[in-house]
């Protein structure tokens, strides 16, 4: 009775010691202490019942009972080691074992551990092994399904073809995030938040497609997103504008490697539709986040194709009759010119204006809107238009050149102030058409109106010595982003401001001929 105590206080200390390197080094393997403790309960149980047996007198049920405990003590012995060994040593030396591989080599310790008791007790491991032969073939041919499925949890776990965390579609179409492969099945969550059980054997039997995988490497997944354009617009203007509104500025969850593209599909769909049918083409970073990203994808390629003046295609079966009276027209010229009247009037620079001056500008000027992250003016480009904000935000970012070098830094640049409607941006280009000194980005969906130099010109030719008090508002302008950039003293803001009103009227009697 002595060994059998010691054995019960031995295998405690095992297990307490075991559990303890387990929660110090493994956590994610708690499940594993959990199944020494049961074991070691069930020893305890059945170490009592014959130590019971035996005081009582029932020496043939508590032989029975005392083989059992034997075998039970092999049991607990092969499972501390095996624990200490796959969850502690293993992942220590950077080794990735599936659980179903140490749950197979645990299975043989546990049947070697089985002879090896029967044996000592005077059993023949050979007639053991003829009984459970006969037993096994039994059992394989009523449970043929669930072996099927456990090999193939097997199988899966051990060729690595399928891990935890693999985005899958099954033949059904059905896509999914697999989550766990156990013994009978794999478990794989859906992105409408249902989980879908597939028997480990109909893996193997059918062709299962592994999302965003490619030469056993994680690749982006190519995503579609499809819009039409009627044909009156030709297909490489469509292309090219929405081509640049995806590529210029990053989009979440795009990648940039391969970049996205945008290509003509197709032309009378069905043989019945007047228009062509466009793609996007891109690659999605997080499978979980598709229709997110799709639907940022949408929103550039709508305000891409309304600031180039492009609208979606309408079907050919629907027809609108707008009746259009010269007393309507007139009607919305004046609310049109009005609307843009009022942005004019939140521009300082053309405080000094005379409502008819105001009003023939508001004449020239052109609806445009950005969505949120596109580029409204890059650093270095050349356009001769005044932006006007009436709703959102955009920042200001100027990059900074490397000391005697022409190539600017790769730094996306530093944020050096930010726009928010009622605001306006791009008056060096339209005023002196110099090129734009820093990258405007939206931070939010932007609406703005567009003024181009041919109306301002026919302005400012009538009244030139307006130059004078645009070169004063303008300098101030351009010397706060230049301190708030180069971090300039009053004084040297004072010095920057004379040579800059200098330098732009010269400009703009240059640009416009005064």
């Amino acid at each position: 009775m002595n060994s059998e105590i010691v054995w019960a206080l031995g295998l405690f200390a095992g297990v307490v010691a075991t559990a303890a390197l387990v929660n110090r080094f493994a956590v994610a393997h708690r499940s594993r202490v959990r199944r020494l403790v049961i074991l070691y309960i069930v020893y305890v149980v059945t170490l009592g019942v014959s130590l019971a047996l035996r005081t009582l007198g029932i020496h043939t049920w508590a032989s029975h009972f005392a083989v059992a405990t034997e075998i039970l003590v092999a049991f607990n012995v092969v499972n501390l080691g095996a624990t200490a060994i796959f969850s502690v040593l293993v992942p220590a030396l950077g080794i990735a074992l599936p659980m179903i591989a140490s749950d197979v080599l645990v299975g043989v310790g546990y049947i070697f551990a089985t002879l090896g008791v029967l044996s000592h007790q005077g059993l023949n491991p050979s007639s053991i092994l003829g009984a459970s032969a006969v037993v096994s073939a039994v059992l394989a041919l009523s449970l043929q399904t669930t072996l099927g499925n456990i090999l193939g949890g097997v199988a899966l776990q051990l060729d690595g073809s399928i891990h935890e965390g693999d985005w899958i579609q099954l033949e059904n179409g059905k896509q999914g995030c697999v989550k766990a492969v156990r013994w009978r099945h794999t478990v794989v969550e859906t992105r409408d938040w249902s989980t879908i059980i597939v028997p480990n054997a109909l893996l193997l039997a059918n062709n299962i497609t592994i999302l965003g995988k490619r030469d056993g490497r994680a690749v982006p997944q190519r995503m579609w997103v499809w819009f039409n354009v009627d044909f009156r617009y030709p297909p490489s203007k469509v292309i090219d504008v929405v081509t640049s509104a995806i590529a210029t500025a990053t989009i979440p969850g795009v990648a940039t490697d391969p970049p996205p593209n945008v290509v003509c599909m197709d032309f009378m769909k069905d043989m019945r539709e007047s228009y062509a049918t466009y793609a996007v083409r891109y690659w999605l970073t997080d499978l979980l986040a598709d229709d997110p990203t799709n639907s940022r994808i949408r929103a550039r390629v709508f305000t891409a194709l309304r600031r180039a003046g492009i609208p979606l295609a309408i079907p050919a079966t629907r027809a609108f009759i707008d009746v259009e009276s010269e007393a309507r027209k007139s009607s919305k010229l004046e609310r049109h010119v009005r609307e843009r009247f009022k942005a004019l009037r939140t521009v300082h620079i053309f405080q000094s204006l005379t409502d008819g001056e105001l009003r023939t500008l508001a004449g020239g000027l052109d609806h445009v809107i950005y969505t949120s992250g596109e580029i409204m003016t890059r650093q270095g480009a050349v356009a001769h238009w005044l932006y006007i904000m009436t709703s959102g935000t955009a920042n200001i970012l100027m990059k900074v050149e490397h000391e005697g070098a022409n190539v600017q830094s790769a730094h996306p640049g530093k944020v050096v102030a930010t726009l928010k409607a009622p605001d306006f941006f791009g008056e060096m280009g339209l005023m002196t058409g110099e090129p734009r000194t820093a990258d405007v980005i939206a931070a939010s969906d932007v609406d703005c109106f567009r003024l181009g130099k041919d109306i301002f010109q026919h302005v400012l030719t009538n009244r030139p010595e307006m130059a004078n008090e645009l070169s004063e508002i303008l300098a101030a302008r351009r010397v706060e982003l230049l301190a708030a950039r180069d971090g300039l003293d009053a004084t040297e803001k004072s010095q920057r401001h004379a040579s800059e009103r200098a330098r732009i009227l010269g400009g703009i009697k240059g640009f416009f001929g005064l």
